[in-house]
């Protein structure tokens, strides 16, 4: 095991203080791509791309007294301004469905792993800092950038969270996933506090709103390219473990274990119902995520500041989340805590239908609920499929897993939008995303664990 290699054996790293500096180099990848995801897609990318889109469709921007209601050619298909950005997401999430489980197979095939993350995470990041030379009614450019930046990012987590398996043991996986989504939230709210303080100042430095917020687009892209060195260069590489042989080159035998791997599904039920239970209440949670700036604009009529400042308690907050519902998952483990949470989230989706429009503490006080359950039930999530995966398959698995991650899953915001556009209102496309928590409630109950865990070849912790 030499520097000059990088390449060490399989699973995690025999010393101790090795294996929890690995760790620590892990983590950082959440503390880089965490920034993006935040300013840009949870906070200013929706409410900046709706503005432009109506600017396009209407000649100016709407407002909760004198909407947009025009309609842009999107390939010959007639969209609402409004509902442009769920829509962007929804295509971006359809076309990770088709790539990531891909991306995931070549992953599990590389002793470079490393490599493919940093790569994913480099071209996502340089998208991102391309949203800065975007001005006018063009959202052309807007969608296409946040596509590339939505698909790279999906692929690098496939790498990221597939990495995971390899450094730490199933007894580790609760603690070690938490704490790299609480840094995450961390980092993501920092910068985001940074750039609150650009928009609150920018008219006093000379500066438009705009300019201001394509400032912080750039940001967030150097951030996420900058420390993303941290684990390029702070992880180990490792051999593959447990390929089954196919012929032809990379790519070829990559298509054939992705086609083993979806046939074998059948033999792995709690996985695959696990995964289905994911699908549907990740949905509303990444729903939640990326429309909650658009809601909080448009429909409750705040500010991109006050917004900026909701997103900041739910930053904060998660960082403690997650490392709460963590330890609370080390005593009575990760699937009961996860279902506790999604009681939660059912409650956010019905108080939001109600929460007064205009009112900045009730928005905030709602954002502390939804950071509260956001950290921990993502980190749970991760690392409770982790141990649900065969040994050798876990990248191409977290294919099929990312598929329904970052970005938002296709049926929730595809949701989002279609109830906004029958409607007119986004208080009824936030009810709407009731249904995804109950019906993952119901599925998450029903999966057996322990049998999972036994059925993947796995070992399994103390408390499951």
């Amino acid at each position: 095991m030499t520097r000059r290699s990088r390449l060490v054996p399989p699973g995690p790293l025999p010393d101790p203080r090795a294996r929890r500096r690995e760790w620590r180099s892990w983590y950082f990848y959440d503390w880089a791509n965490s920034a993006f995801v935040t300013t840009v897609g949870t906070v200013l990318l929706g409410p900046y791309l709706t503005a432009v889109a109506e600017r396009a469709a209407c000649g100016t921007v709407g407002t909760p007294d004198d909407p947009c209601t025009q309609t842009l050619s999107v390939l010959g298909v007639p969209v609402a301004a409004g509902s442009l950005s769920s829509y962007t997401v929804t295509v971006g999430t359809l076309l990770s469905a088709l790539l990531l489980p891909l991306v995931g197979a070549i992953a599990d095939r590389t002793s470079r792993k490393r490599h493919m993350l940093a790569g994913f995470a480099w071209v996502g990041a340089a998208s991102a800092t391309l949203l800065f030379f975007t001005t006018g009614d063009a959202w052309q450019p807007i969608v296409l950038l946040m596509l590339v930046a939505g698909i790279c990012l999906g692929s690098s987590m496939v790498v990221y969270d597939s990495i995971l398996n390899d450094i730490s043991a199933e007894a580790d996986r609760d603690t070690v996933s938490s704490r790299g989504w609480a840094l995450g939230y961390l980092g993501g709210g920092l910068l985001l506090a940074a750039n609150l303080v650009l928009l609150q100042t920018a008219e006093g430095i000379g500066l438009t709103t705009e300019q201001a917020v394509r400032i912080s687009f750039a940001s967030a892209g150097l951030w996420w390219a900058l420390w993303t060195i941290v684990p390029f260069r702070g992880l180990w590489d490792r051999p593959p473990e447990n390929v089954a042989r196919s012929p032809g080159g990379l790519l070829r035998s990559s298509f054939g274990q992705l086609a083993a791997t979806l046939r074998d599904l059948r033999r792995y039920p709690q996985t695959l119902l696990f995964l289905v239970a994911y699908l549907f209440y990740n949905d509303g949670i990444q729903t939640v995520i990326a429309s909650a700036a658009v809601f909080g604009s448009r429909q409750l009529g705040l500010g991109e500041s006050a917004l900026v400042l909701a997103i900041l308690v739910v930053q904060f907050v998660a960082f403690g989340g997650a490392l709460l519902l963590g330890r609370v998952a080390g005593r009575v483990g990760a699937r009961r805590t996860i279902l506790g949470s999604l009681v939660v989230w059912a409650l956010v989706s019905l108080a939001g239908f109600v929460v007064p429009a205009g009112q900045l503490l009730p928005f905030l006080l709602l954002s502390v609920a939804i950071g509260f359950v956001l950290g921990g039930s993502q980190a749970l999530s991760r690392s409770l499929y982790s141990t649900l995966v065969p040994r050798g398959r876990e990248a191409e698995y977290f294919g099929l897993y990312q598929a329904a991650e970052r970005g938002t899953s296709w049926f929730g915001t595809l949701t989002f939008g279609l109830v906004f556009q029958a409607t007119g209102s986004y208080r009824y496309s936030v009810v709407a995303l009731l249904v995804f928590f109950v019906v993952g409630f119901v599925l998450l109950l029903r999966v057996d664990v322990a049998r999972g865990i036994r059925e993947a070849g796995n070992t399994a912790p103390a408390v499951v």
